[in-house]
Order: structure tokens, then C-alpha cells, then sequence
């Protein structure tokens, strides 16, 4: 993982006063935790810039004016909340054997055929995933390949996931996938009800069709019968007399 140099200065002084003063000047209060003591220090607000607004993870270290460095992770940051600025940052130290959680960015590449072809669109469930590892062992960034992603397809934490560090999320978290657009998925449901409907009106044609044929046959037996009992009984009624 890349490292970032910050030079600080250790603070004298630590409160409400000493503080104001600190920023006043353009510096930034900061605090060391995980030594054997906190290591209260300062420097200056531009010292961050390349720390705090990136998307990428870094490890830092803090070179102090009695020439001790150590080494860290930016573990909390604090900003004004009208003029955002840098009010106070937290670091974590770093050693050499101990594992430490830290959150990694995801950078995705490549275009996913399902995207291209077929008019989907990718979904980034998660666009940083936490880690827990050695120093030594901790990446830049997570590397997402989705060149070949069809439609309904995903990569999860599975995919990602090697012996050097452990990825603190189950295996099955979706990282990214592609999924059909609402616009693709509305057409298929106005074709299935153009085909429900057509289904309908066969059906409808049919019934009719069949109530057509009942009705030509009722009246042709029911007049025909209907014929036949008037001449037999014109035929009694000759006899009789």
C-alpha cells in the first residue's frame, strides 16, 4: 500500500484554547492511539490533502521534529460542518506483526457485455469493503474485473477474496452485478400483456363461435320437432272426425 509523509509537530498544550490557536494558525490537531500512550501532535491543513480528499487508502507516516516516525493508519476525521474544514484527525498506529482492520476502496474495469449488448445496467452494491490484515499485506484497492459480466451475472466477496488479508463480509455479499433496466423490463411486460390480451380475445372468438353453432342447432331441431307435433296433431284430430 502506498504511503503518505505528514511532518507534525507534538503539542505542548491540549484544550479548547490551545486548539483555536492551532487552527487559527492553518494547523490541524491530530492524535495518535494503539502505542503504549495517545501522541498528541499538529500540522499543517495541506499536509492532508492527498489523505483525506481521495478515494484511495493510504498508510502514513508521521514524522515528528525529534526525527521519530511512526507509522499509521488515518482512522477518523473530523470537518467543520458550514466551511469543511479539517477540525481534527485520528490515526492508528501501525505494527509490524499486529493486523489491523481498514476499509479498501473497489475500482471497477472493463465493460460488461450485459451493459453493452443487452442493455443492462451495473449495479455497485459496494464500493468499499473492509479488510483485516498484516501492514505488509494491505492492498491499495480491490480490482473488479466485469469484461465478463452477461445479463443477471455478479461478482461477489467470494471472487475477491485471498489468503494475505480476510475480507470481513460474507462471502455471498453481492460487490457488483448487472441487472435488467426498468425500461427493458417495462417492454417485456407490454408484451406480455399485448400476448395475454391477444390470448383473451381468441378465446372470446372461439366461445362465440361455439354459441353461434349451439343457437343454429337449437332452432333447427327445436323447429323441425316443433313442425312434427303440429302435423301429428292435425293428423289425430282428421281421424277423430
Amino acid at each position: 500500500m502506498k504511503s503518505i509523509t505528514i511532518n507534525g509537530s507534538k503539542r505542548e498544550h491540549v484544550g479548547k484554547v490551545a486548539t483555536k490557536a492551532l487552527r487559527n494558525a492553518g494547523k490541524v490537531p491530530c492524535v495518535i492511539y494503539g502505542g503504549e500512550n495517545p501522541i498528541h501532535f499538529s500540522a499543517d491543513e495541506l499536509s492532508f490533502s492527498k489523505l483525506v480528499y481521495t478515494g484511495d487508502a493510504h498508510t502514513v507516516v508521521i514524522v515528528l521534529e525529534d526525527e521519530n516516525k511512526i507509522n499509521a493508519v488515518m482512522q477518523d476525521v473530523q470537518f467543520h460542518p458550514v466551511s469543511d474544514k479539517i477540525l481534527h484527525v485520528d490515526f492508528f498506529q501501525l505494527h509490524e506483526g499486529k493486523e489491523i482492520n481498514m476499509i479498501i476502496p473497489v475500482k471497477v474495469i472493463g465493460t460488461a457485455p450485459g451493459v453493452r449488448d443487452s442493455g443492462g445496467n451495473l449495479s455497485r452494491n459496494k464500493r468499499k469493503l473492509t479488510i483485516r490484515a498484516l501492514p505488509k499485506n494491505l492492498p491499495d484497492f480491490f480490482t473488479v474485473d466485469i469484461s465478463n459480466l452477461n445479463l443477471n451475472d455478479s461478482i461477489t466477496v467470494a471472487d475477491l477474496s485471498e489468503e494475505s488479508f480476510t475480507i470481513l463480509h460474507p462471502e455471498t455479499q453481492v460487490v457488483c452485478q448487472v441487472k435488467m433496466s426498468r425500461a427493458s423490463m417495462e417492454i417485456e411486460e407490454d408484451e406480455d400483456e399485448e400476448l395475454e390480451e391477444g390470448a383473451e380475445g381468441a378465446e372470446g372468438a372461439e366461445g362465440a363461435e361455439g354459441g353461434a353453432e349451439g343457437g343454429k342447432g337449437a332452432s333447427k331441431e327445436g323447429g323441425a320437432e316443433g313442425g312434427k307435433g303440429a302435423s301429428d296433431k292435425n293428423s289425430e284430430a282428421k281421424s277423430d272426425s
